[in-house]
């Protein structure tokens, strides 16, 4: 055997054959917009147009409803006099301030029916104040309700203001009561209050939502509403007569005008005329219906506009 016939035959190497190239992506759309526009995506948690969302609000109405009525009834559920509360509350209120203004301070000097009086003007005053707390701690308190379910977020100010007026249409029956034993019985003229409530309501919403959406990003608002509130009721003549306040000639005119022109006080005035017979017109600020209405436009309209320019913030951060 030949060394040649030993020798491996040499291996000729295989030509590499070119990398496959990736396939080409494709380029992206100029427009991402318009893309997600065409396949009907919209921006998470994205603020609807001012129409789309009173439509949202008002197809969440047995919602708003069914929440405003369930916050009512566990509201006191705890306590063993439950609902009797609502209106304890405000009597209770009522009666410390008739040892303070009207026995101490001599408030009920020159004013008729004094107890009604009373009465009357610090359960009007206690719907607004209420509503305006609830409405402070509408989305700060409902923080875990807000994160996990997707609604519109006026909802929430907007069922606590009407638990608000349920409330005090359980209070009206116990100050009807009361009324009558100081002699005040129904006349046509308690058909009033009707518009007066729903102004003083549409006022109370209104302001609600704004503070809600002060409140969501400065909790500490609910804290300070309390001196706010107060300070408030002082001034709108819960307890004391602005009437007599004006014919003293103690203040200027100007200060007087602006104390009868107050919300609060206008819808106190008005209740105070629809139920009290001895509470005349001749008490009345002028163009009070004009000034009732125009507050209750302007507080829920512009409420209601403020607190939607945020929706898309609330419940984040």
């Amino acid at each position: 055997m030949t060394t040649e016939t030993l020798a491996p035959h040499p291996t000729p190497y295989a030509t590499p054959e070119p990398p496959v190239p990736p396939p080409a992506r494709p380029a992206p759309p100029a427009d991402l917009r318009t893309l997600a526009l065409r396949h009907g995506l919209t921006v998470s948690g994205a603020r609807p147009s001012l129409p789309a969302y009173v439509r949202q609000l008002w197809s969440h109405r047995a919602f708003i409803t069914a929440f405003a009525t369930a916050r009512l009834t566990a509201q006191y559920s705890q306590a063993r006099l439950g609902q009797v509360w609502q209106v304890t509350t405000p009597l209770l209120n009522a009666a410390v301030y008739y040892v303070i203004f009207g026995v101490l301070m001599n408030a009920e000097h020159g004013v008729p029916d004094y107890v009604p009086f009373l009465l009357t003007g610090v359960f009007v005053w206690t719907f607004t104040s209420d509503s305006l707390m609830a409405g402070s701690r509408a989305i700060s308190g409902n923080l875990g309700l807000v994160r996990a379910l997707h609604f519109p977020r006026a909802a929430l100010p907007v069922s606590l203001a009407l638990q608000r007026l349920q409330q005090l249409l359980l209070s009206l029956v116990a100050l009807a009561a009361i009324l009558f034993c100081f002699g005040e019985f129904p006349t046509w003229s308690w058909l009033l209050a009707v518009p007066a409530l729903l102004c003083q309501a549409l006022f109370n919403t209104g302001l609600a939502l704004a503070l809600a959406r002060i409140a969501a990003r400065t909790p500490d608002i609910a804290q300070l509403m309390p001196f706010v509130l107060r300070t408030w009721m002082y001034a709108s003549g819960a307890m004391w007569s602005i009437q007599n306040l004006a014919s003293g000639g103690r203040f200027p005119d100007g200060v007087v005008l602006a104390l009868q022109c107050n919300p609060a006080a206008v819808y106190i005035d008005l209740m105070r005329f629809a139920l009290i017979d001895s509470y005349t017109a001749a008490q009345l600020p002028p163009h009070v219906w004009a000034l009732a209405a125009g507050w209750a436009v302007v507080a829920f309209a512009g409420g209601f506009i403020w607190f939607w320019k945020a929706e898309e913030t609330y419940g984040r951060g």
